[in-house]
């Protein structure tokens, strides 16, 4: 953090990772690390917020922990859970040993430290400092946002049988939404916000130059070109730029050094991920990806 002293320096040592953020999404990571607030990543999917927690991750020098979302998700599933199996080993070894005598003693024992298999949220703020990524929380239940307001206020986890643990130094927190529904206003409200668009054309194609380096100016230049124009479609899923990406990556992979028509339509299953989508644009024809008629 000594020298992330502005956003300019954040942005430059993202890009040195390989993330290349725009000036808005530079300015709320180095606000999230300056001011110890939450960052709030809403977007499609693939535009790149999952991949800036790793990149900060790398920046920064902090263990990475990622707690990923689903619906039914418990608070036991992302704080901590005790090991049975490693207590009732326990128990088996004190009776053979004769030792369990003093019940009290021994339920104690059976509590202790070692037999906690601590959970995402936990390992953060133990680790610390630490990054915390909670993916798509868009996915998780009401309940579940409200323990999480708790978490994300204090930076502290009560466990009844050993106490309190509270983080040392507050961990970067990013939390991630695809906005399959609305999050509730409480949550956003305990961190700073950033919208992530799609990048446009000069930056998705230095993305594609920076992380896929074997492939061609052309070809990256002809890729991100395509990509924009299925945004523009009425797909049930546009592509991202992980999207974006893997069609490079194919397209290198059959040693194309540019994208024709042909070789277009024999990899789309890189770049749209559904039957319908795929239908649809070779419906279409070649104009669809190329802008002729």
């Amino acid at each position: 953090m000594d020298q992330l002293t502005d956003p300019a320096a954040v942005a430059a040592a993202l890009e040195a990772t390989g993330y290349l953020p725009d000036e808005g999404l530079a300015t709320a990571a180095y606000l999230a690390l300056a001011l110890h607030r939450p960052l709030f990543l809403e977007g499609e999917a693939g535009v790149g917020k999952t991949a800036l927690a790793h990149a900060l991750a790398e920046v920064t020098g902090r263990p990475l922990y990622r707690l990923q979302c689903y619906e039914g998700l418990e608070a036991s599933s992302a704080l901590y859970d005790w090991d049975f199996g490693r207590q009732l080993l326990h128990l088996r070894a004190a009776e053979a040993a004769g030792t369990a005598t003093d019940a009290a003693e021994l339920e104690a024992g059976l509590y202790d430290r070692r037999f906690l298999l601590a959970r995402p949220l936990l390992q953060a703020l133990e680790d610390s400092p630490a990054v915390l990524l909670i993916d798509e929380v868009d996915r998780a239940d009401d309940e579940f946002e409200a323990f999480l307001l708790e978490v994300l206020s204090d930076f502290a986890i009560t466990i009844p049988e050993l106490g309190t643990v509270r983080a040392q130094t507050p961990p970067l927190v990013l939390l991630t939404s695809n906005r399959t529904r609305e999050v509730h206003d409480a949550l956003k409200r305990r961190c700073l916000y950033h919208w992530l668009e799609h990048p446009d054309f000069a930056r998705e194609v230095a993305i594609l130059r920076r992380r896929l380096p074997e492939v061609t100016e052309t070809l990256a230049r002809q890729v991100a070109s395509a990509t924009a124009r299925l945004r523009e479609l009425d797909l049930l899923k546009p592509p991202g730029v992980a999207e974006a990406m893997d069609w490079a990556s194919a397209l290198h992979a059959l040693g194309a050094r540019e994208l024709d028509p042909d070789t277009a339509a024999r990899t789309l299953g890189a770049v749209l991920k559904y039957r319908e989508d795929g239908e649809r644009v070779r419906a279409a024809g070649p104009g669809v990806l190329f802008g002729a008629g």
